[in-house]
């Protein structure tokens, strides 16, 4: 148990911060599973309309610190590789 009043505060910061950072990665996995299931579907204008919501959240959590940005770079480039293979024309 922290003893200082300094020790108690930053107990407090930490539990917000979690809760903050819970709930932005909450969201990202959100947009990316309804990039996913758009893609599983074979919806392609679904996917991609799915896939321009997900980016910017992506691109947010690796500002705010929940994602290292190479890895929200990472998924980016992968999502659209898959929303660009459904949509190209199948020969």
């Amino acid at each position: 148990m922290a003893n200082t009043s300094s020790a108690k505060k930053a107990t407090r910061k930490i539990a917000r911060r979690t809760d903050v950072n819970k709930a932005r990665r909450s969201r990202v996995r959100t947009f990316v599973r309804q990039v996913e299931e758009a893609i599983a579907s074979g919806d392609a204008s679904r996917a991609k309309e799915a896939f321009l919501a997900a980016q910017p959240e992506l691109a947010r959590a690796a500002t705010k610190g929940v994602l290292h940005a190479n890895t929200a770079s990472r998924k980016v480039s992968r999502l659209a590789k898959r929303v660009k293979a459904l949509s190209a024309p199948t020969a």
